[in-house]
């Protein structure tokens, strides 16, 4: 099976499913419990999606052996870090059963993609600590952690970044 990785309205069912599910996952590790439908629906009420669309970004649903497996989104940063134009990574998943199936490099590859269209040379993101294979991922594909570009958080632990050629 192959992944196809295309951008996606934010609102789409497979997306908000998606959205769903990456913000229960990373909601339960953190509080090391399930999370509720409420706090799922409570820290999605927040997402950006006015963001997530051309011109100021994208947001896109990958999909392996047909079924949406993944998604991600990128928001161009005003003035960008290192006062290069940046994009900023932002709800990158992949579902537990597509993990170890090239789908993490597929979903970065397109947003990468993406951000070189809306105009950025940087691609820069934020995570947390306990997030291991975000953090696996992201070094595998040439990201290396960086000085904060924004407040350090619960949410906000580590950033990397990573120029973009081509």
């Amino acid at each position: 099976m192959n992944w196809s990785v295309r951008p996606e309205s934010f609102a789409t069912a497979e997306a908000t499913r998606l959205r769903r599910a990456y913000y229960a996952e990373v909601a339960g590790r953190y509080w090391h419990r399930p999370a509720t439908e409420a706090e799922v629906d409570a820290g999605l009420a927040d997402d950006p999606p006015d963001l997530l669309v051309p011109p100021t970004g994208e947001f896109v649903v990958g999909r392996y052996g047909g079924e949406a497996a993944a998604c991600g989104g990128l928001m161009l940063l005003p003035g960008g870090p290192a006062r290069l134009p940046a994009a900023e990574l932002t709800r990158v998943y992949v579902s537990p059963a597509a993990r170890g199936t090239g789908g993490g490099g597929a979903l970065l590859a397109a947003l990468e993609a993406a951000a070189r269209r809306l105009g950025a040379r940087r691609v820069v993101l934020d995570t947390r600590l306990d997030l291991v294979e975000a953090r696996g991922l992201y070094g595998k594909h040439g990201y290396g952690e960086i000085a904060a570009y924004g407040e350090p958080g619960p949410y906000s632990e580590i950033w990397y970044g990573k120029q973009l050629t081509g």
